[in-house]
């Protein structure tokens, strides 16, 4: 199958990309490099290092002529998103929109969209979070990703195109880049390693949905054959704290500074886990990756990288 993941050069996008070679796909990747890397992309792909709201983007889409895309090309970051809403609207909702009508011009069959399962919902009114529950965004970034659904179900709905949305939990393991704003494992993975002390927000008691990224990938892999008109959590259904992320990591890493206590995040959601019943019932998806397990290999994977440099 040709398969085109946008976005494949980043941390979530590159593991897919991952997937779909192991699994013998014909695969490429269109990422503009402004925060994935091309070190990121498997070999048997071919990378174009092309924003997608380029006019190179088109070319690139008639001429590979995919099967399915897979639309993970995002600004991902909350705190750009509320700095600057419009450029986080053009990007997410904008890019989305493009890759919808693309899709249509091109003939596409299928298009995989990768939401966000901790800012669609905002402030959880039953936990694990349901796809049913309101959507009421607390973020710019939340808002623009909901939109970024209503073009691909809008697609759907008026040019028979098939589809999936994932809204993932809180995607963490290699390749997560530490700096700037990055999940709260890989910040720590990179303080614990280089010996310097982490800062947990608040009393570290909040709890969040954390998600290893093979699973991410392997849900993907499944919604190329199955889960047409599917929205699904991708998550693990269990609210793990950061005191508990800072404990495992720090048994992991060996390490042995005491962290930090900062005052809490504004605006943060306290607690948020997902629930992922619709995922395991249409997909046959469940996440087979334990937290532990999770956390053992991403240590692992981030100090071969520190000893690559």
């Amino acid at each position: 199958m040709r398969i085109l993941v946008t976005g494949g050069a980043g941390f979530i996008g590159s593991h897919i990309v991952d997937a779909f070679v192991e699994a013998g796909h014909d695969v490429a990747v269109v990422d503009n490099l402004s925060t994935g890397r091309r070190s990121n992309v498997n070999r048997e792909a071919r990378l174009y290092e092309v924003d997608i709201h380029a006019r190179e983007f088109e070319r690139i889409v008639a001429d590979f002529r995919p099967e399915v895309i897979s639309h993970h090309a995002a600004q991902a970051s909350v705190k750009v998103g509320q700095a600057d809403p419009v450029h986080d609207l053009e990007v997410n909702g904008g890019g989305t929109a493009r890759v919808c009508a693309l899709a249509i011009q091109y003939g596409v069959r299928k298009i995989v969209y990768a939401s966000s399962g901790g800012t669609v919902y905002g402030e959880p009114q039953t936990l694990p979070v349901p796809e049913g529950h309101p959507i009421a965004p607390r973020s710019n970034y939340g808002a623009s990703k909901y939109v970024g659904e209503l073009y691909v179900e809008l697609a759907a709905r008026t040019a028979g195109i098939e589809f999936t949305t994932f809204r993932y939990g809180n995607a963490f393991g290699p390749r997560q880049d530490p700096h700037g704003e990055a999940g709260v494992v890989a910040i720590f993975t990179g303080l614990m390693l280089a010996g310097q002390p982490c800062t947990i927000d608040g009393d570290g008691e909040q709890r969040k949905d954390y998600l290893y990224v093979a699973d991410v990938a392997r849900a993907n892999l499944l919604a190329l054959e199955a889960g047409n008109g599917l929205v699904a959590n991708i998550g693990t259904g269990v609210g793990t704290t950061v005191n508990e992320i800072y404990r495992v990591l720090s048994e992991a890493t060996g390490n042995t500074v005491p962290p930090r206590h900062g005052p809490p995040r504004p605006g943060d959601v306290r607690n948020f886990w997902l629930d992922c019943t619709r995922a395991r019932e249409v997909l046959g998806w469940q996440p087979e990756v334990s937290f532990e397990e999770g956390i053992r290999r991403t240590v692992e994977a981030f100090r071969a990288a520190a000893g690559a440099r």
